[in-house]
């Protein structure tokens, strides 16, 4: 595994979100009008251009704990750590935190496990959670499939423990490791449906598999855009995530296609962009936007540590 690899995954993550922030919530309508080319600023949360928010947050929070092995006290400990002190913000400044993450963060802070501090009903089915579960694919790429799985559960549990948010982690982190193992993006997803068809079959996660049907059963990518839905709900946002990265052409295709699907296009467009920043690589990404991004050069550092404590090359 290269280190290119983790390069391009979390600066493709976080430009994808930050390309994002300035036009969240905005109408697609809206960015049909008036489209996303290029890096900007203020907008929705008047911040700076580069201004990455909670998704890229919680993802480095998780890179930095995985250096050290995996420890969920740990992971829970640094989430805690940004929500009330601002840990790895660009800014220290917390915006943009979900309602379910918010909750689920506050009962670890009242001292509940936190395997089970995540909400598990049915309307705790965000994109919380599968927002930033990218870190693990590196992390796991090796494991057998049923260390590998409680894992990427334990990890969603945290904050979203619905078994349908934790389905839509398993999907996405399957298919960034078949990309790592240097599968073209097509085979990687028929990989992915096997893999995840066969290893949920018999459990209870199959009562959660009508939900994906468009993605496992069926090919996302052959819908039409207005079949694409780009809301924080779990599975519109993976189904946005795989069309846009199955059909685009690169990586600035990727997440401009995701921002300008408008709506939730911060955490779209970073979730797509970590696949495309796996897939193209660092060099495939626009200079430009590298320099712009908050905290650059902390990131970089955050990034070797991570490949030298998976023994990069």
């Amino acid at each position: 595994m290269s280190r290119n690899k983790i390069l391009g995954a979390i600066f493709g993550f976080c430009i994808g979100d930050a390309l994002g922030v300035p036009v969240e919530f905005k109408s697609r309508e809206e960015l049909i009008k008036e489209p996303v080319t290029d890096m900007l600023g203020y907008g929705t949360y008047n911040q700076p251009p580069g201004t990455w928010s909670d998704d890229t947050s919680l993802t480095l929070c998780l890179v930095e704990s995985l250096c050290n092995g995996f420890s969920l006290e740990d992971i829970a400990e640094k989430y805690t750590k940004w929500y009330y002190d601002a840990y790895w913000t660009p800014y220290n400044v917390t915006f943009g935190v979900g309602n379910t993450t918010k909750e689920a963060i506050c009962r670890i802070s009242r001292g509940v496990n936190p395997e089970q501090a995540g909400l598990d009903d049915e309307y705790s089915n965000g994109n919380g959670s599968l927002m930033r579960g990218l870190p693990l694919a590196f992390y796991l790429k090796d494991f057998e499939d049923e260390e590998k799985y409680d894992v990427i559960h334990k990890v969603s549990s945290i904050t979203h423990r619905h078994l349908r948010s934790i389905l839509a982690c398993s999907i996405y982190v399957e298919y960034a490791i078949n990309l790592l193992k240097g599968y073209l993006k097509d085979e990687a997803y028929e990989n992915m449906k096997v893999n995840i068809t066969n290893f949920y079959s018999n459990t209870d996660f199959k009562k959660e598999f009508a939900s994906y049907n468009r993605i496992l059963k069926y090919d996302i990518a052959k819908l039409r855009e207005e079949e694409i839905k780009s809301s924080g709900y779990v599975v519109d946002t993976l189904e946005a995530v795989f069309w846009c990265f199955l059909n685009g052409n690169g990586y600035k295709e990727v997440v401009l296609k995701a921002v300008n699907l408008g709506n939730d296009t911060d955490t779209i467009a970073a979730v797509a962009g970590g696949l495309a920043g796996i897939y193209y690589g660092i060099e495939a990404i626009p200079k430009k936007w590298i320099d712009a991004v908050a905290r650059k050069n902390d990131i970089i550092r955050l990034a070797e540590q991570f490949s030298n404590s998976l023994n990069c090359n």
